[in-house]
């Protein structure tokens, strides 16, 4: 499991907005923490914004946006309603490290998080890239607000 401190945090975040944020350094533990932090510093009008900057990002370390990579919008969608979530239960005045270690400590940590939820064929399907698509195995507990 990754660590980061809350300067760590707070630099993913930055250079995942002005698009400095190097591929090599965009793992999944760092997709979870970015959107944390800017869940807990810009949460408002989020589920509309984060697919922009997730797509300018891919494009500016030289990868794609199209019908089998890049970005996801089912995946984007489901992890940003579940990390509001998360952030909603956390205790008044836990850091973004804390908050960072117990969101990759839990079952969101996990890359296959979402295939309790989807089948792969739906989840990796063209439909489910492009645009919101239902779970057909198990509902979300927090579905997104889209």
């Amino acid at each position: 499991m990754t660590a980061y401190d809350d300067a760590d945090i707070a630099a993913l975040a930055e250079r995942l907005l002005d698009r400095t944020l190097p591929k090599d350094q965009w793992t999944h533990a760092a997709h979870l923490a970015a959107t944390l932090r800017l869940v807990r510093t810009r949460n408002e009008g989020l589920e509309r914004d984060l697919p922009g900057i997730i797509r300018a990002c891919n494009v500016a370390v030289g990868g794609v946006n199209d019908d089998h990579g890049g970005y996801h919008e089912t995946i984007t969608q489901a992890y940003l309603a579940a990390i509001r979530a998360f952030v909603a239960d956390l205790p008044e005045g836990t850091s973004d490290a804390r908050a960072a270690a117990a969101l990759l400590a839990s079952p969101l940590g996990d890359k296959a998080w979402p295939l309790t939820h989807w089948s792969r064929e739906r989840l990796f399907s063209v439909e489910a890239r492009r645009g919101w698509v239902e779970p057909d195995l198990a509902a979300l507990p927090n579905p997104p607000a889209i």
